[in-house]
């Protein structure tokens, strides 16, 4: 079976098992497991991004009215997506890039900005062609406008602080801040405890 992975959806397979942390899709589901990578899957249980996931115990599946009733109702304390690009003052563009070619993908992200009070972004820090994906200003279309608390990314973690401004908090193992600073297009500080990630 072929699917697309996001990084967002890899967040399943990475929750300590000692916690209870409740996972919702916006296709459904609420207790989704981690992703079915190898074995007999069952076609109908999937993740918004199509990927063949399991269900925990007490998992429940519902209609899509029922499902982003629980998003814009601010039943979800969390919200995780990916991005296209995030700015310095915590917008984020992540359903089109704007170019003529296009294909719009909005899905649930605007129910999702919108209704959780908390939201990270998990991405790349660079563009394929190595194009800064966090930047002063989004220049492509906006999901929201403030709505990111933290960044995600393959180099570092990003708190985007109240009023705008973006803290390095967390650098991955051997990556400097010089580096992350100039793959980025908006200022970044250095917290004074950052942490190295592993």
């Amino acid at each position: 079976m072929q699917f697309a992975l996001t990084v967002p959806t890899l967040v399943s397979d990475q929750l300590p098992p000692d916690r209870e942390i409740i996972l919702h899709s916006e296709n459904g589901i609420l207790g989704m497991g981690p992703m079915i990578r190898e074995g007999a899957t069952d076609p109908d249980l999937i993740n918004a991004s199509k990927a063949p996931i399991g269900l925990l115990a007490g998992a429940s599946i519902s209609d899509h009215a029922v499902s982003f009733a629980m998003m814009r109702g601010g039943h979800i304390d969390i919200t995780v997506l990916g991005g296209f690009q995030v700015s310095a003052t915590g917008d984020l563009a992540n359903w089109s890039t704007g170019g003529p070619d296009a294909i719009p993908a909005v899905g649930g992200a605007m129910d999702l900005v919108v209704g959780a009070p908390r939201l990270f972004v998990m991405m790349e820090h660079v563009t394929h062609d190595g194009q800064p994906k966090i930047v002063d200003r989004c220049s492509y279309p906006l999901t929201g406008i403030g709505v990111v608390h933290r960044i995600y990314t393959d180099l570092a973690v990003i708190d985007v602080q109240p009023g705008g401004g973006l803290l390095v908090t967390g650098l991955a193992e051997g990556v400097p801040f010089d580096t992350v600073a100039a793959l980025s297009a908006a200022p970044l500080v250095l917290a004074a405890q950052c942490r190295v990630l592993c």
